[in-house]
């Protein structure tokens, strides 16, 4: 990698070196209200499926509360939501890349003092890395798998080290590195989630009460000593933060329709759609939007486990993906509000939508043999019905493809060579999906092939899914402008059966390990466009996955009490920019005349 630059010590880091949008001088970000008010309270759901039996959520043990990073310890440098991927200082007053970006060094803000008064140290960059890298997550050993060293220069002094031809995103992934108090943490057991106790901060937030399992309340630090920087102004405005707990989706959805807290990310199309019809919707005490337009949203779809052997051939997979109806589903159960999933990349510029240029040739030619041929000659659409129900065609072509994979018919099912019948199982851990895969069910029987849905509860869920223990299930790629090494944990052979990847397709495929390599390493923003639109071909076409839809932004309800910003976070909820207006919730009438004297 040659950056071929050598920056000076900044506020930002940018990608490839490129002028941030805001500069150092910056009062706020645009997406805020300066001036709103602190104090008042919000209460959300989780945004995990279960009880938590442990805070910490930088572990891959069972359940922890994801707010804890952010609201709890405050990173080095914060994400501004406006921008594809941009980092600015935090407890690093100023940051420094080093020739061909080989190094990029950190300089603790000297006012940044942990909750309990300590001073935030070098010591303490250095102890949170070795720590997350030793007990952490997979995700952190994968991320920074390409820094060599870690060096205290001095008491608000460290600089990281890289490997040659590390990821180009490796800087700005360590910029947001929660910072951890080393004398809070030696006594306490990391590996394990350190249970239910309550440790020190680094961020706006303390924890107050936790009710063990089902809840747990974030209070304001009034003393927080970054809550005038320009990146936090207009933020973390809520005195108290709430997270409720759900084992159930539906229940959920029935505690928020019932007034029981203020706030619910719907994951849910049909849910969101139709699960909360009523007067309140209609009145506007309860609203519903579609938040963070400009935001990649999650790559969702069915996914294969390829270690199964009855998905081993590609066109066994083709023909089961075109017989699952999303026009009719999108229809029938969703008011035809959800777009199609094409790709993992879906709604980006990353996304494959064009035949490839001359310069994305030349990645593809040496894969030529090992990737399918409609790579260098076709656009992947994924297969479009007439939305009335009736696939009878899709259903001949399907068998078609079945037949040239080694699938005959016998009676009333197809079997292959050896006499087994074509069926699986689809694990569900959602309430709702049923409705989905129900259709899909009939679609495949009616030509001899057997579906089988399995509910189980969160906590079987999530053993089975490490364990691999699954025929198919539904999942989600979170989707970034910048990807960078997070993607071996999705796609990587290397992650495939590590019960801590995200690799759930259990994909090995040596030419998609090829492009993640090209698309980690990439050197420009060129470079990283091509590299992905090739990763993103070998994909679609190799139908690892029934790919789903998507909405136009975070699908999320609540309570009509707060104040919201003029400009809306382009690629985020927004949530910590809110602040409260009204006890209450108010119908639309009544927040209108409340906006008018509000700040």
């Amino acid at each position: 990698m040659s950056f071929g630059v050598q920056a000076a010590s900044s506020h930002a880091l940018t990608v490839y070196g490129e002028a941030p949008r805001y500069a150092e001088s910056f009062r706020h970000f645009d997406y805020v209200n300066p001036d709103a008010p602190k104090g008042g309270s919000l209460r959300r759901s989780a945004l995990e499926i279960g009880q938590f039996d442990h805070i910490l959520p930088y572990i891959d043990k069972g359940i922890g509360v994801s707010e804890v990073d952010g609201w709890l310890y405050a990173p080095l440098a914060v994400r501004s939501f406006d921008e594809p991927y941009t980092v600015y200082g935090l407890i690093a007053q100023r940051m420094e890349r080093g020739p061909d970006d080989a190094w990029l060094r950190f300089e603790i803000d000297p006012r940044a003092t942990f909750a309990d008064g300590a001073p935030v140290r070098a010591e303490d960059v250095r102890f949170t890395f070795e720590l997350l890298m030793s007990k952490g997550s997979l995700k952190f050993r994968t991320q920074f798998a390409d820094v060599l060293k870690v060096t205290v220069e001095g008491p608000q002094r460290v600089r990281f080290d890289f490997k040659p031809d590390h990821g180009r995103t490796l800087p700005l992934d360590l910029a947001s590195l929660p910072v951890l108090p080393e004398h809070d943490w030696q006594t306490r057991d990391f590996a394990n989630g350190a249970g239910f106790s309550k440790p020190v901060g680094s961020g706006p937030y303390r924890i107050g009460r936790i009710d063990n399992g089902r809840s747990i309340t974030f209070e304001r630090d009034p003393n927080w000593w970054a809550r005038d920087l320009p990146v936090s102004r207009g933020r973390y405005n809520f005195e108290r933060l709430r997270i409720e707990f759900f084992g159930d989706t539906e229940v959920a959805r029935q505690v928020l329709r019932g007034g029981g807290y203020d706030y619910n990310r719907e994951f849910s199309a049909t849910a969101y759609t139709i699960g909360y019809s009523g007067e309140p919707l209609d009145d506007g005490r309860l609203q519903r939007a579609h938040l963070g337009p400009a935001k990649p949203q999650t790559a969702q779809g069915f996914v294969f486990n390829l270690d199964r052997p009855m998905f081993a051939e590609r066109r066994t997979r083709q023909a089961l993906a075109m017989l699952w109806d999303f026009e009719w589903s999108n229809r029938q159960m969703m008011r035809g509000m959800y777009i199609r999933q094409q790709s993992v990349f879906s709604n980006t510029p990353l996304a494959a939508r064009e035949l490839p240029d001359a310069e994305e040739l030349k990645l593809l030619e040496p894969l030529r043999g090992q990737v399918p041929d409609e790579v260098f000659s076709q656009v992947f659409t994924a297969p479009v019905t007439d939305a009335t129900g009736i696939i009878r065609p899709q259903q001949l072509k399907a068998l078609e493809l079945l037949k040239a994979a080694g699938w005959r018919p016998d009676g009333d099912r197809l079997v292959n060579r050896q006499g087994e019948p074509l069926e699986f199982t689809f694990l569900n851990g959602q309430a709702g999906l049923e409705r989905l895969l129900l259709p899909w069910k009939r679609n495949l029987a009616q030509i001899g092939i057997t579906l089988n849905i399995r509910n189980v509860d969160s906590a079987q869920y999530v053993n089975r899914l490490m364990a691999r223990d699954y025929d198919m299930i539904v999942t989600g790629y979170p989707v970034t402008l910048s990807p960078g090494a997070e993607q071996y944990n999705y796609f990587g052979s290397a992650a495939a059966n590590d019960p801590g990847s995200n690799n759930l397709m259990v994909l090995k495929d040596p030419a998609v390990d090829r492009l993640l390599d090209g698309l980690v390493r990439a050197d420009s923003q060129a470079d990283m466009l091509r590299h992905a639109h090739a990763l993103d071909r070998v994909l679609q076409w190799n139908y690892y996955w029934i790919p789903n839809y998507y909405p136009p932004g975070s699908s999320t309800l609540w309570w009509n009490r707060f104040g919201l910003p003029e400009v809306p976070a382009a690629y985020d909820e927004g949530l910590d920019t809110w602040w409260e207006l009204s006890p209450t919730a108010l119908t639309n009438e009544q927040m209108a005349e409340r906006r008018k004297t509000a700040p």
